[in-house]
């Protein structure tokens, strides 16, 4: 296959290996966003991912750049141009970018058109793969997160079967998985999140048969999933992380309720340490 239908995400997600992929990482999502609350949810980029399906937030959008205009069986509304700073879209436009009930938002993704601090869950399914600067959009994200609000990142690993494959067939001409840029370790993710404040809550990696590229010889090595997830989990194709941001020195209280008197009535202060040995 040419290059350019191996990078195509639609293309690569009607694949063996697209569909093995995106079936884990479906599963994962549906159980982690379940017990997310708040109200504002986004995900950002992949379209064929629907990250957002069982989280049960009010307002939910999908939010979309050229890249993933062109990387997506949909075409860019018209007046709309890929970096202007829309919030929303027309409801006429909406049910072709963004599943049902949920707005679709084209932006420039390193410069998301959301107010800081505003959101409480954040998906970003290969976003950073695709990115040209991976580290101000997460900075991006940190920017838009309420404090206590959840980052979640899904990335190809880069120290696997299929992380090397990728590395040889970009030597080649012919990468194997749809990333536009080199694979990020989960260990440097890790180490970025950690500089911009945001505590890990969990890291899954997952994929550990080899990558092949028909159903038949993938389901030949299903033995080794749970193998992998036994013996060698860092080693998956494929993780997820899930972290929360954290800001310093501030704690989240609930409701305000009234103090009680600090001495009860009738009763006299206990001595100070300086008054008790005075007569």
């Amino acid at each position: 296959m040419s290059e350019r239908t191996i990078i195509d995400w639609p293309s690569w997600t009607d694949s063996a290996p697209g569909r093995y992929v995106l079936a884990w990482e479906q599963a994962q999502l549906d159980r982690v966003v379940s017990d997310i609350f708040g109200y504002h949810a986004l995900q950002l980029g992949l379209p064929q991912l629907d990250a957002l399906r069982e989280n049960r937030m009010p307002c939910r959008g999908l939010v979309l750049d050229a890249a993933s205009g062109a990387s997506s069986p949909y075409t860019l509304p018209p007046k709309v141009a890929p970096n202007a700073r829309v919030t929303s879209l027309p409801s006429a436009s909406r049910g072709l970018h963004a599943p049902e009930g949920r707005s679709a938002v084209w932006c420039d993704l390193l410069d998301l058109p959301f107010e800081a601090q505003s959101v409480d869950l954040l998906v970003m399914p290969h976003t950073l793969e695709f990115t040209s600067d991976p580290h101000r959009l997460l900075r991006e994200a940190e920017r838009v997160l309420m404090p206590e609000g959840q980052l979640i990142i899904l990335g190809f690993n880069s120290l696997s079967l299929w992380g090397a494959r990728q590395s040889l067939g970009k030597v080649a001409g012919k990468p194997f998985v749809p990333a536009s840029h080199d694979m990020i370790a989960f260990t440097r993710i890790k180490d970025w999140i950690k500089l911009l404040g945001f505590d890990l809550e969990r890291g899954r990696f997952g994929c550990y048969r080899p990558p092949l590229l028909t159903d038949q010889w993938l389901a030949r090595y299903q033995f080794m999933e749970a193998a992998g997830d036994r013996w060698w989990p860092i080693f998956g194709a494929a993780y997820m992380i899930s972290a929360i941001k954290r800001v310093r020195g501030m704690r989240l209280i609930g409701p305000r309720r009234l103090k009680k008197p600090a001495l009860a009535p009738g009763l006299a202060p206990v001595a100070s340490p300086h008054t008790r040995n005075e007569h």
